[in-house]
């Protein structure tokens, strides 16, 4: 009998047809696996790389593998010549329907790769700490040891730092170009882990490095587990994962309306969390303050534009057609978001700390974009809540990995010194770094001539396209008032008397002094030059179905 029932099951197994082969586009999605290769093979010099040079190693390998996935994105660019008829995107889904390969997600892998490379170039900073990294030697030794003093006698260095931060980078890039919700969540994790142990690996202030790390660590796992309950009851409202199927389930009211508004908010949290919007925010001025700067000028320019992406991706493709029920609560946040974060800047004494509430006020100027008028045109000249957001992060990301790269210079025997009052009289002591971090100051305030006027001007116009004149009443309000904390730092470098000696400023290598170059003509030539990158932006198109 049993010879029986093998012989039919062998017969019938033998009649199913060939399972087919998954038609991956290897050429549209080759900057993603560069990435990802680069991160692996960064596992094996950790592991058979000679000490002695692994740390440039694995610094000129990040480089250079992040400089030519930035030429291929460019390629990629240029060839996404599909259109859709309906909304005239720019792109196509790839690897099975798992990725949105179009213009909106492709811009942000430009960008993504240019922030890593400006970090990387930050991480490699050896200088600073008398020839070390500013990335603890043993991470397992406990701050003040005699193992600490150890790995310092030694000089050991923690160069898998590279590779974590590109494991983080393609996560960043997977982020923004997901088209369904598991690989939206996987790629969260991928970007998210990394980031956890990078924000630990201070070497100096080492407890406050390890408290960041613990924080965010914590509450990026709740808010990973709120967008993964979201993601849950979004299937079991639509039936599948998938962005497009889920907008089609959404317009049609096919499940229940309770269900709905529940994966909505639960996946709504999880994002806003990882922008750092109000009431989500609370671990963004700890986790910067305590972060290795270079660490905290990655994750404030990468991860909030690969979050912005996710964000927009979710709710205008799969959430789009019920718009009116989660509108409301967006501008209520975005309002809520900008008045707390210019608001409490104002009594910040730590530079860290300042720059860390202005991200989560640029956060709530950007949501305001978000609500605007999202139906974009390739090659049209309206403006977008797409493209002013494409814009925005541009110019917020350069000023953001600009200021933070000053910020490590300035300086005291204990190393950063991140106190306000220590920075009275940098303006004297060194005109041209202080000069560069007004720059990012102006920026951030939105002042003429620089990239943030024009990011500013952007996203609301967007708004006020979408009607939502009255929120860009309050946004230039708001705006109004952030500018008070901004020009205070300027006063206090140039027209402040200095505390004692004044503030020291380190000699910084090459790599430094490029970030810091490159961040001040980009944040300046976005202000008088915006055309490009405007235009990019806006060619970029509407997200791809």
């Amino acid at each position: 009998m049993s010879t029986l029932l093998s012989s039919t099951s062998l017969a019938s197994a033998t009649d199913l047809p060939p399972i087919p082969a998954a038609d991956i586009e290897y050429s549209l999605i080759a900057p993603l696996l560069i990435i990802a290769g680069a991160a692996i093979v960064g596992v094996l010099v950790e592991a058979f790389w000679p000490r002695a040079t692994r740390f440039t190693a694995q610094a000129v390998l990040a480089c250079l593998a992040i400089v030519a996935a930035l030429a291929d994105t460019v390629w990629v660019y240029t060839d996404l010549d599909r259109v859709e008829a309906s909304l005239q995107a720019r792109g196509q889904v790839a690897a099975e329907g798992a990725l949105s390969v179009d213009g909106p997600g492709v811009f942000t892998w430009g960008i993504l790769l240019v922030f890593g490379l400006l970090s990387m170039l930050l991480f490699a900073e050896r200088r600073l700490e008398g020839g070390l990294s500013q990335f603890t030697g043993r991470a397992a030794d406990a701050p003040g040891s005699a193992a600490e003093a150890d790995a310092v006698r030694r000089r050991l260095e923690h160069s898998e730092v590279f590779p974590l931060a590109l494991f983080a980078l393609v996560g960043m890039m997977l982020f923004a170009t997901a088209n369904d919700l598991l690989t939206m969540f996987v790629a969260l994790e991928v970007l998210s882990l990394p980031l956890y142990i990078l924000c630990g690996l201070a070497r100096r202030r080492r407890l406050l490095s390890q408290e960041a790390a613990l924080k965010y660590f914590l509450l990026g796992a709740f808010s990973s587990v709120f967008f993964l309950y979201g993601v849950a009851l979004a299937y079991g409202y639509s039936g599948s994962f998938e962005l497009s199927a889920i907008d089609t389930a959404v317009t049609n009211r096919t499940g229940s309306e309770t269900m709905l508004l529940a994966a909505t908010a639960l996946m709504a949290v999880g994002l806003l969390f990882k922008i750092g919007a109000a009431p989500f925010h609370t671990w963004t001025p700890d986790v910067y303050q305590g972060a290795p700067t270079p660490v905290t000028a990655f994750m404030a320019a990468g991860t909030k534009a690969a979050a912005f992406l996710a964000l927009l991706r979710v709710f205008y493709v799969a959430f789009g057609g019920s718009q009116w029920d989660w509108r409301p609560t967006i501008v209520a946040i975005a309002i809520i978001t900008m008045f707390l974060g210019a608001v409490v800047s104002i009594s910040q004494t730590d530079v860290k700390r300042m720059l860390a509430y202005s991200s989560i006020a640029h956060a709530g100027f950007l949501l305001v974009g978000f609500v605007g008028v999202y139906a974009g045109v390739a090659g049209s000249d309206r403006v977008t809540s797409v493209s002013s957001v494409l814009f925005y992060l541009a110019v917020y990301g350069l000023s953001s990995i600009g200021a933070f790269a000053v910020v490590t210079l300035v300086r005291d025997s204990g190393g950063e010194t991140t106190h306000l009052s220590k920075w009275a009289g940098l303006g004297r002591t060194s005109p041209l770094l202080a000069g560069a971090f007004a720059i990012f100051m102006l920026s951030f305030a939105g002042i003429p001539l620089t990239g943030g006027f024009i990011g500013k001007w952007g996203v609301f116009s967007a708004a006020y396209s979408g009607g939502f004149w009255w929120l860009v009443v309050v946004g230039v309000l708001v705006s109004a008032l952030a500018a008070y904390f901004y020009v205070r730092v300027i006063v206090l470098m140039f027209f402040t008397d200095p505390v004692g000696d004044g503030p020291t400023v380190a000699v910084p290598s090459l790599l430094t002094t490029v970030v810091i170059v490159v961040a001040v003509v980009g944040t300046v030539g976005l202000g008088i030059i915006p055309g490009p990158v405007l235009d990019l932006a806006q060619h970029a198109g509407a997200f791809v179905r």
